[in-house]
């Protein structure tokens, strides 16, 4: 018995709200992350497993999880796997009752990145099955958007109950989105009556367009896994190892602002890629990461040199103008940006604009780079599994980036990781045109 609501307007948002609490999740690990790193201060090889475990789990999903999807229900599956996902979150929850607790919050992570994995794949190939051909990049673009948005929400929220009430209260919110998404998909979405017979990966690695893709994503996964989880890392790990030392609420404020830009841009520069060429965009997007990668190690000098005071002094400032003193204490605004943000330093705003600009930056590459490889599986050769083989190829380097950057910071520093990050970046929109001129021609740029 089909107890889906059949109504087609309902269909999108249902799959918004799985991108929504899916994106809630991984943003609360990412800004919690340096508070697991200051806990169980973990060697440079244990802090590369922290992302690397997650990464390579992710990696093992992909193919039965995109296998599953072409040849049965993909809504049945996704529900299976945001099952999955509520598992790692009491597992987060219960860490303290384990022994071993570093390589009990590295499993866990592994059972978190199967279910995120198996979430974002499954669920943009519904979006971009059930789009218009013509517009899949700006309704990809939209879904994007709820997923930021729950990682600007995420960030915040979450290190603003960490704080209160711990780690406990943090999960039972996720856990809670995660159940509504799964209520929503069996009682609202349709039944996905797709079938793909066979093993349709082996079709999809040799399509000429999804190799050009690949020339680019595989050394962009570099780029993004070092530079997105860096970030971070620079903002929030103590001072003693090489860190700004920002307070949890302060890192998500870095972190949300690179999701805000993100989420303001993607529905329009999904629209704009649909009309002037995809892969236009994947290039400008790409090199402008790049580039904005390579600035984040100046953040301290820039600050400096621009003398940007505390946050707390500038709270003390606006304090004593005129109107505002007889209102507040100086002392007890700075008191309270204190208790929120910590004593994040000048380079804490330079940091939180340069994040915003990747965001921008990646809002170009993102809906694009997803709705060409919509339009080479929704031909009946398997969405799912050209999503799979988008996931798939950026999988070599995000699990072994992170344990290259854990080497390099150990060793060298945090700015040497953004370096390689802005190169990697760079090396992937360079090999990407030549593939591209050359499996499918110059004017490729703006056609495709």
């Amino acid at each position: 018995m089909n107890v889906a609501v059949n109504d087609d307007r309902l269909q999108f948002p249902v799959l918004y709200l799985t991108r929504f609490a899916t994106g809630f999740g991984f943003a609360t690990l990412v800004v919690l992350l340096p508070t697991y790193v200051s806990q169980y201060d973990p060697s440079g090889i244990m802090l590369g497993l922290f992302t690397a475990g997650f990464t390579l789990a992710q990696t093992v999903a992909v193919v039965p999880v995109a296998y599953l999807g072409d040849a049965r229900d993909k809504r049945n599956v996704l529900v299976g796997v945001l099952a999955l996902g509520v598992l790692a979150y009491v597992g987060f929850a219960a860490l303290d009752a384990f022994t071993g607790g570093e390589w009990a919050f590295v499993g866990v992570r592994a059972v978190q990145g199967a279910a995120v994995t198996g979430s974002g794949l499954l669920s943009l190939a519904l979006v971009g099955d059930r789009s218009p051909p013509a517009e899949t990049a700006a309704f990809i673009g939209k879904a994007n958007s709820w997923r930021l948005l729950a990682g600007i929400l995420g960030g915040g929220v979450s290190s603003i109950l960490y704080g209160a009430y711990g780690f406990g209260a943090v999960y039972s919110v996720i856990v809670g989105l995660l159940s509504l998404a799964m209520t929503g998909l069996v009682f609202v979405l349709s039944p996905d009556e797709s079938r793909v017979d066979g093993f349709p990966f082996t079709d999809l690695a040799v399509n000429a367009r999804i190799l050009t893709l690949t020339s680019f994503r595989a050394p962009y996964a570099v780029a993004v896994t070092l530079v997105r989880t860096w970030v971070l890392l620079y903002a929030g790990v103590e001072a003693a190892q090489g860190g700004l030392a920002f307070a949890a609420f302060a890192v998500s404020v870095v972190y949300g602002a690179e999701r805000f830009t993100n989420m303001l841009c993607q529905p329009y520069t999904g629209r704009l890629s649909d009309r002037f060429g995809r892969a236009m965009f994947v290039a400008a997007g790409g090199g402008a990461y790049g580039f904005v990668a390579l600035a984040v190690p100046f953040a301290p000098d820039v600050g400096a040199a621009l003398s940007f005071p505390a946050l707390a002094e500038v709270g003390r400032g606006v304090a004593t103008l005129p109107g505002v003193a007889a209102v507040v204490d100086a002392g007890v605004v700075a008191g309270l940006i204190e208790n929120v943000l910590g004593r994040p330093g000048e380079a804490f705003l330079v940091l939180v604009a340069l994040n915003a600009l990747l965001g921008v930056a990646d809002s170009f590459r993102e809906p694009a780079s997803m709705a060409l490889f919509a339009d080479e599986g929704s031909d009946g050769d398997g969405v799912a599994s050209s999503f799979g083989i988008r996931e798939l190829v950026w999988r070599p380097g995000s699990v072994v980036a992170p344990m290259v950057g854990g080497v390099l910071t150990d060793r060298i520093g945090y700015a040497v990781v953004f370096y390689v990050g802005g190169a990697s970046a760079l090396v992937g929109v360079a090999a990407f045109l030549a593939a591209l001129w050359y499996t499918q021609g110059r004017e490729a740029l703006t056609s495709w």
